[in-house]
């Protein structure tokens, strides 16, 4: 956390200053009462002014007063100076961890919740924040003042200063068991804090479904039993800080007692001289014990505002020491033309889970400009087929080519711009039409996105849209269709004007006259590409030079459409019961 401060080292450095200058002065209007009790009442013939008692006691008072604004002005530079540090800090992290994020395989967030990493990025990354607002750089303050007290007042007497001290071991005691009750409590409640949020995501995105099987009141207690959790934990730590407060005044307040008493039972014993000194000096260390005692009575808070602090700093930090796409590139890799060349798989096995093979040693090859479609059961391995090939996981077997290159030897900036992809999910975020189609490309013009949009035959679709392009999608498309939102991402693989180009059940969301147009553009769209379609329909691959039958995350066959069905095997299969299902009655 201090690399990431050194970039604003300028305001650390005064912030640390003025935390030394705070304790410097702070035990300096303790010393002033006590000058005014000693020379300005007590005993006026040993001083050095010359305008009378009355004139030094004035004269001393308008400068304490000073002392004071100073200390004022003092303190809130240093609450704006760390605070600001903090917020900086914070800004560069939150920065950091959100591109880091961007740039995860696509294997973590398969393992790791929505919720979680929203928590990483926002609540832990302003508890970074608390560590130099309220944390390292206050409790170094706060200890510099203490330890400036402390000489001050064994300068003065040390024997008093051991009296008045009789507490402090047992503070010392409460303030560690303190630290503890509510390092325990802020734990639970981090923990509560990211079962919320995972918990409140997960269900705002998936409500149509527990409305759908009326699961409301199952769903309820869920939550309810979250936020109990996350509520028992604030009380607990609520408790520690309710006794934890009074035991700090009880200690004060001791401090004071045996120090009067001392005071007493040792002016009882002296001439009137010791005890007009006496008396100076209790005046000032009662004011040394509240600057003593007002410190500690907060620094343990501080000190677990700084251990909580580290603790989400540490997890916002595993987030970004996560391997990157970038660092599973292989150290070969370096920047070359876009590449062009035949697609083939060779002998390429893959497993999401280690033991759990989902592909076994797939080969197969798509020459320049062709096409192939991919069919077989739901399960058998053909979407990860697709995202093997835009590299967002990483095989354990055999090689990827493109040409005569291994897809892990080209960037992945280079390799993913030369292929577009169709979902059958189509995203959208919420924006314009225009910023969903371009993806906030400021390089891409509407000029282009219209030419797009002609391409395929949609100019008229778009224009019956209130504001056209500027018509607002809102948050994964909601208002919109789930055709239309299909169509959308047909004009975005269109504009992006990809060599090779994968279509991922695309049309399994649209209904039969779309489809039907789809097929008509699906030419269009396929013309001069390397292509793979992913389909379940078998009307959506008569365009497909060749076929290729999964099953179980093998290949089964391989080959052209009319020569697979006169082999009479899978395909041929797949196709009679795919044509008696759709065929009327």
């Amino acid at each position: 956390m201090l690399q990431e401060a050194a970039p604003y080292r300028n305001r650390m450095v005064l912030a640390l200053s003025l935390s030394v200058l705070l304790a410097i002065q702070a035990p300096i209007r303790p010393w002033l009462i006590q000058l005014t009790i000693n020379l300005g009442i007590s005993h006026p013939e040993k001083a050095w002014y010359l305008k009378g008692p009355g004139a030094f006691i004035v004269e001393l008072t308008i400068i304490q007063i000073g002392l004071l604004l100073l200390e004022t002005a003092m303190k809130y530079l240093f609450t704006i100076t760390t605070a600001s540090l903090g917020q900086h800090v914070v800004k560069d992290l939150r920065q950091k961890i959100h591109r880091s994020i961007l740039q995860q395989p696509l294997s973590m967030f398969d393992r790791s919740p929505v919720g979680m990493l929203t928590t990483r990025t926002i609540n832990d990354i302003e508890s970074v924040n608390d560590v130099f607002s309220d944390g390292f750089i206050p409790i170094m303050a706060d200890l510099l003042t203490i330890l400036s007290v402390l000489i001050y007042m064994f300068g003065i007497d040390w024997q008093l200063t051991l009296i008045c001290l009789i507490p402090f071991p047992f503070l010392l005691i409460a303030t560690w068991m303190f630290k503890e009750s509510v390092n325990r409590s802020f734990m639970r409640v981090r923990q509560a804090v990211t079962q919320l949020n995972t918990f409140v995501q997960e269900h705002l995105s998936g409500m149509s479904v527990v409305q759908a099987f009326t699961a409301e009141t199952a769903e309820q207690k869920k939550f309810e039993t979250i936020n109990e959790e996350h509520r028992e934990a604030n009380v607990r730590a609520i408790f520690a800080y309710s006794v934890f407060f009074p035991v700090v005044e009880l200690a004060s307040a001791l401090s004071i007692g045996f120090l009067v008493w001392w005071a007493a039972h040792a002016s009882a014993q002296a001439g009137a001289e010791q005890q007009a000194e006496m008396v100076s000096k209790a005046t000032a260390f009662i004011l040394c014990i509240q600057l003593l005692f007002r410190p500690l009575r907060i620094i343990a808070d501080k000190f677990n505002v700084l251990q909580m602090g580290m603790i989400a700093a540490g997890r916002v930090f595993q987030v970004m020491d996560q391997p990157k796409e970038a660092d599973v590139v292989t150290q070969v890799a370096e920047a070359i033309n876009l590449p062009s060349g035949d697609v083939t798989f060779d002998r390429v096995s893959f497993s999401y889970e280690p033991g759990q093979p989902v592909l076994k040693e797939v080969s197969f090859r798509v020459p320049v400009g062709s096409s192939l479609a991919i069919v077989g059961k739901t399960g058998s391995g053909k979407t990860t087929l697709a995202s093997l090939l835009c590299r967002l996981y990483e095989w354990d077997k055999g090689d990827i080519l493109i040409g005569d290159k291994s897809i892990r030897n080209i960037p992945l900036d280079q390799l993913r711009s030369c292929i577009g992809v169709v979902m059958q999910d189509a995203f959208l975020f919420s924006g314009s039409l225009l910023d969903n189609i371009t993806l906030r490309n400021p390089g891409i013009s509407e000029e282009a996105v219209w030419m797009a949009i002609g391409r395929i035959g949609l100019t008229d679709w778009v224009n019956q849209l209130p504001e056209k392009l500027q018509y607002p999608v809102l948050e994964r498309g909601s208002g919109l269709s789930m055709g239309q939102r299909q169509l959308i991402t047909f004009i975005r693989a269109v504009l992006y004007n990809p060599p090779i180009l994968i279509l991922d059940e695309a049309t399994a969301s649209v209904d039969a006259q779309t489809e039907q147009w789809i097929q008509q553009s699906m030419r269009e769209m396929l013309r001069g590409r390397t292509s793979i379609i992913i389909a379940h329909r078998l009307s959506t691959i008569r365009e497909a030079d060749a076929v290729l039958v999964m099953d179980s995350g093998e290949v089964k066959e391989w080959g052209r459409p009319a020569e697979l069905i006169s082999r009479n095997g899978w395909f041929a299969a797949l196709h009679r019961q795919q044509w008696a299902t759709e065929s009327p009655k």
